[in-house]
């Protein structure tokens, strides 16, 4: 329904579920076998290696990627040596951070001059608390007017009033730790890219990106993080990540300069998508033409026009 106009919504590229260990990969043949499937029936150029095998497994599923033209990317199994192995044997991509901290100039040089892509996904933080717990107790979560108009509400309590994993001591958290790699790393010309984990719509890629950018890395590093590394990750930066003639028209518009603050990104005043503006609060159309927003059954307090109700059969 996206793709055909009919609701308005995000372009979304996906990799499938994942190659998994279960496939049992014996040899580059059946690793060619493999990823032909999971390309034609997904529809999809980029794969996720999630943990599948043994080193030479591994290589197996990055040569057939390369012959197919397929970008291929890992999970990060909380496993320094196959991060490791994994970025010298020439995968482009890296989903969580690596296990450890503080990370020393080799792997920083290591991984700049691979270019392997960084995606830390720091709200689901390896060796703490999740960064997303530190931000559901300092962020105004629960009244946040936008999420409340695009999401459910009864979820939204379910999120935001009663948090299962618990209180951390601001000492407690790591995520501040994980984004002092970021910053050598991009500051070193390597690559990062913004994951939120799919922890929460709407606010969780803001909330990974402040979190990046708390390691010291400079508003403007952090907006290319954001954007032109992250359509570099998919290898689609010749069509998405900035500005340029040629390139879909996809943007958006905020209310106040990132670059002062980076926590700017939360003020979207306008979204376009392939040429089409839309009210960054209600997802009207207002360019080139004029539409209302979508109306979500959340927004009806009552129920209407349901027979046994009171007032429900008018």
């Amino acid at each position: 329904l996206v793709r055909t106009g009919e609701i308005p919504g995000p372009r979304v590229y996906s990799t499938g579920p994942g190659v998994f260990w279960q496939e049992g990969i014996s040899d580059l043949d059946e690793a060619r076998d493999v990823l032909r499937r999971y390309s034609d029936y997904f529809d999809t150029k980029t794969i996720k290696m999630y943990v599948a095998g043994n080193r030479q497994q591994r290589q197996w599923i990055i040569m057939a990627a390369r012959e197919l033209e397929l970008m291929p990317t890992t999970e990060g199994s909380l496993n320094l040596r196959q991060n490791l192995n994994e970025t010298i044997d020439g995968y482009p991509g890296l989903e969580h951070s690596l296990p450890v901290y503080p990370v020393y100039g080799d792997v920083v040089r290591l991984f700049a001059e691979t270019k392997r892509v960084y995606t830390p996904t720091l709200l689901v933080s390896y060796g703490g608390p999740w960064a997303e717990n530190w931000f559901f107790v300092t962020e105004e979560v629960h009244d946040d007017a936008k999420l409340r108009r695009f999401y459910p509400h009864e979820e939204i309590d379910a999120l935001t009033l009663r948090r299962g994993q618990g209180w951390f001591s601001e000492e407690e958290h790591v995520f501040p730790d994980h984004a002092c790699f970021v910053k050598d790393l991009v500051e070193a010309g390597g690559r990062a890219g913004v994951g939120s984990h799919g922890q929460l719509q709407g606010l969780g890629y803001h909330w990974e990106l402040w979190a990046m950018q708390s390691g010291g890395l400079d508003e403007h590093d952090a907006l290319r993080v954001a954007t032109i590394f992250g359509a570099e990750a998919i290898g689609l930066d010749g069509d998405l990540g900035s500005i340029e003639p040629g390139k879909l028209a996809d943007l958006v518009v905020l209310r106040e300069n990132p670059l002062d603050d980076i926590r700017n990104t939360n003020t979207v005043r306008y979204v376009m998508k392939n040429g089409r503006l839309y009210d960054g609060d209600t997802l009207a159309e207002v360019y080139p033409r004029e539409r209302p927003g979508p109306a979500y059954w959340w927004e009806d307090e009552e129920p209407v026009g349901v027979p046994g109700i009171e007032g429900g059969g008018q």
